[in-house]
């Protein structure tokens, strides 16, 4: 998101995802004009997911820069419900921007063409009130008519795009993951998953830095996209054992990451289509790389983006809690190895 949004795209965003009825209006023009000649799916798409601060982001922009899919840009904010419509309206009058850094401060940089996690607009807007609490996201249940629908504006987009392949990435769907892979057989699920006590050090410096930012179209922009993992309106996913203490500890964010990759393990045991991907084995072993971009079916170039993760291992005041992630881990690296034949996890630092 541009930090200097002037008053005209403020009102656009307003306009365009202030109401789900408004959002669900310019849904259906979309489908009416545009859905009949959009590209027929025939699957082999990819949708990356995984707890927020995973890496899936890094991985999404490496996937998108091999060129082989079309996926949901920030051209298309703020009607990523209707991007042919808004496409045909805003093409002669669009201007870009510089790329500048996303608001994380993780020196990723955004501009028009980059693919983002917007997808969640679809479900917040049809499905919101099925998942969607005051106090957290639940686990989201989807009909074949739901997965039906979320088909048909996958080609949507790949229309716009001119792309046969759909990419994706939705830290939330981890809520319907199990819908998701069970109700799209033929596409792949990349399920992110890093060393737990990083992982829950870095949502936890990332949540100490929403917090400080108190400008209110920002934190409304972030609800109109589905966003509830940090900040002052942070809403954690309620699986089961999820934290009910203080996310300004981390313990909290770790006990987060306990119960959301808790979950999932019965669900990627159960799925075939599902990849765990070792977010620090994919940096640091080019073999994983190499197996996953064979899997998927594209180039193997050399990634441009990903970089290996370095800092210090903190440790939390809960030396069960630890245990119990590192095992969880471990487990998950055995999984991730079902679909990596002849590679090994990296060694940590000093070992």
């Amino acid at each position: 998101m541009k930090a200097d949004y002037g008053f005209v795209d403020r009102l656009l965003h307003r306009v365009a995802l202030g109401s789900a009825a408004r959002a669900k209006g310019f849904h259906e023009i979309e489908r009416s004009r545009y859905l009949k000649d959009a590209p027929e799916d025939r699957g082999g798409h990819v949708f990356v997911t995984g707890l927020a601060r995973a890496g899936t982001t890094i991985l999404l922009r490496e996937l998108h820069g091999s060129a082989q899919f079309g996926s949901l840009l920030y051209a298309d904010m703020p009607f990523v419900l209707a991007p042919n419509l808004w496409a045909s309206v805003s093409r002669s009058a669009r201007k870009g921007f510089d790329p500048v850094e996303r608001a994380h401060g993780d020196g990723i940089a955004i501009d028009l063409d980059s693919p983002e996690a917007f997808d969640e607009v679809f479900w917040r807007v049809f499905h919101g009130n099925s998942y969607i609490r005051a106090d957290g996201l639940l686990p989201h249940a989807l009909g074949k008519k739901a997965i039906a629908r979320y088909r048909d504006f996958i080609r949507l987009v790949l229309r716009c795009r001119g792309k046969s392949r759909y990419l994706s990435k939705d830290n939330n769907n981890i809520l319907r993951l199990a819908a998701l892979a069970g109700g799209m057989p033929d596409s792949t699920f990349l399920l992110v998953i890093r060393e737990p006590l990083a992982h829950a050090d870095s949502l936890l410096r990332q949540h100490l830095r929403s917090v400080g930012n108190r400008d209110p179209f920002r934190g409304q922009y972030l609800r109109w996209l589905g966003h509830h993992e940090f900040g002052s309106d942070h809403r954690p996913f309620r699986f089961p054992g999820s934290p009910t203490g203080d996310p300004e500890l981390l313990d909290y964010w770790l006990s987060s990451w306990l119960a959301c990759y808790g979950a999932l393990e019965e669900v990627v045991e159960a799925h075939p289509n599902i990849l765990v991907i070792p977010y620090e084995q994919l940096c640091s072993e080019p073999r994983t790389w190499a197996a996953l971009c064979e899997r998927i079916g594209i180039p193997a170039a050399a990634p441009r983006e990903m970089r290996r993760i370095v800092g210090a291992e903190p440790h939390p005041e809960d030396g069960a809690l630890e245990s119990a992630a590192r095992s969880l881990h471990a487990r998950y690296l055995e999984h991730a190895q079902e679909w990596l034949p002849g590679t090994a996890p990296p060694a940590k630092p000093g070992h």
